[in-house]
């Protein structure tokens, strides 16, 4: 059965819960859309199952973000993907891309409970992306130019993390 996370925004005004089968925070992205809206390292995406999203409370504060890709070129255009925040305090919650609407990805810094699982090994993903500036966190890593082949819920299976 998946385990249920537990999460809220830096000020606590929005606190909700949703059910996951990939709670392993093993994939670090350093895409400008991460470091911009997660801070300068990246951020963390966990999977979910979109349809067991509780939002307990603050549901009023929070607010949409679709990035602005390819920015002040020709081919510049809005991204489908949500990514939801607080508007209060600006803490990332979780991503939503209706292109696959059975999932959600909840950033993994603001889960509270339960404490989620160090990875033996990090993916990292993007560094095309990446600055010189920014530097990739210590200890084993697995680090892609682009996207690894591998999804959350397919790495989770490999590595039998994958909760039923």
């Amino acid at each position: 059965m998946p385990i249920t996370l537990e999460g809220s925004c830096h000020c606590g005004t929005v606190r909700f819960t949703v059910k996951s089968s990939t709670p392993v925070p093993y994939q670090l992205c350093v895409c400008s859309i991460c470091r911009k809206v997660g801070g300068v390292g990246g951020s963390i995406n966990l999977g979910a199952h979109s349809k067991t999203l509780i939002i307990t409370q603050g549901k009023e504060c929070i607010g949409v973000y679709k990035a602005v890709m390819d920015r002040d070129t020709p081919k510049e255009h809005i991204e489908m993907s949500e990514r939801n925040f607080c508007m209060k305090c600006s803490s990332m919650l979780w991503l939503y891309d209706e292109t696959w609407p059975e999932f959600l990805h909840p950033f993994a810094s603001v889960i509270d409970s339960p404490e989620l699982e160090a990875p033996d090994e990090l993916v990292v993903l993007k560094l095309n992306s990446k600055p010189n500036y920014v530097r990739l966190p210590e200890g084993r890593k697995n680090v892609f130019k682009d996207y690894p082949s591998d999804s959350i819920e397919s790495w989770h299976k490999k590595h039998k993390k994958y909760v039923e």
